[in-house]
């Protein structure tokens, strides 16, 4: 059923996994759907697959948001979701090993990204729309080596409340999603066959499901909060993982 037809969305970093899931779903439940990325190849070839409006723009650069902004308003008037989805996960360590370009890489896309996205866009929001932002579920494990990641999600899941209460009066919802481990083709970049299947057996062992998440599992959800049947949801976190944080509370 097409819960979502007509409905204009915006996905940023929707040329691949998440993101890309998330765009399709949308596409399937009659939304238009714009998708943004940093290299043009990847997002024309992404948009030419379901339909949808293709954007270059760097989510960690603010004047990239800005003109984006403009262009959508000029194009479209308007946006019924936004889903902030971009997002890196930068090196791990321990904090006593961390370096300063590590840190701002992450905090740029993640943090500062999200934040001016969210901010330079709230104005293009029609009253009653939704806006989803991809966190994770370490924002709340607080697992070694991966502080820097963990903090910049953490400071996503605070502001997204925020935002909640400040967009209320408008019938505007914000809510994140988190996600654990999920399959999508990150790790095929950096690793042989065998040794990305051994990665996935092993986090998949973390979780009291026994299994790993897939893109299309968070695209439904990301859909779910962005349509009317959602609408008493908002400044709400949710999951994805299998179970993990029950293990590690």
């Amino acid at each position: 059923m097409k819960n979502l037809e007509n409905k204009v969305v915006l996905v940023t970093g929707g040329n691949s996994g998440i993101g890309f899931a998330t765009a399709k779903e949308f596409r399937e439940n009659g939304a238009q759907v714009i998708i943004t990325g940093r290299r043009k190849q990847a997002i024309d070839q992404a948009a030419e697959r379901i339909g949808a409006t293709a954007y270059v723009a760097d989510q960690a650069i603010l004047q990239d948001i800005e003109k984006l902004a403009q262009e959508i308003k000029d194009r479209f008037g308007y946006i019924d979701v936004l889903f902030i989805n971009a997002g890196i996960t930068g090196e791990g360590g321990f904090i006593d090993e961390a370096s300063e370009a590590n840190f701002d890489a992450v905090m740029d896309i993640n943090l500062k990204g999200s934040y001016f996205t969210l901010s330079r866009f709230i104005p293009l929001l029609r009253d009653g729309a939704s806006v989803v932002i991809l966190s994770s579920n370490v924002a709340t494990l607080n697992m070694p080596a991966s502080s820097i990641y963990q903090a910049s999600k953490a400071a996503v899941n605070s502001f997204a409340k925020t935002a909640a209460m400040e967009l209320a009066d408008r019938k505007i919802r914000v809510n994140t999603v988190s996600p654990g481990p999920t399959r999508t083709d990150v790790l095929n970049k950096n690793y042989d066959q065998q040794t990305v299947e051994n990665i996935w057996n092993k986090l998949a062992a973390e979780s009291p499901l026994k299994k790993i998440g897939t893109a299309e599992d968070v695209a439904k959800m990301v859909v779910y909060l962005s349509g009317d049947h959602a609408s008493y949801i908002t400044g709400a976190d949710f999951v994805l993982d299998g179970g993990m944080g029950i293990n590690h509370s």
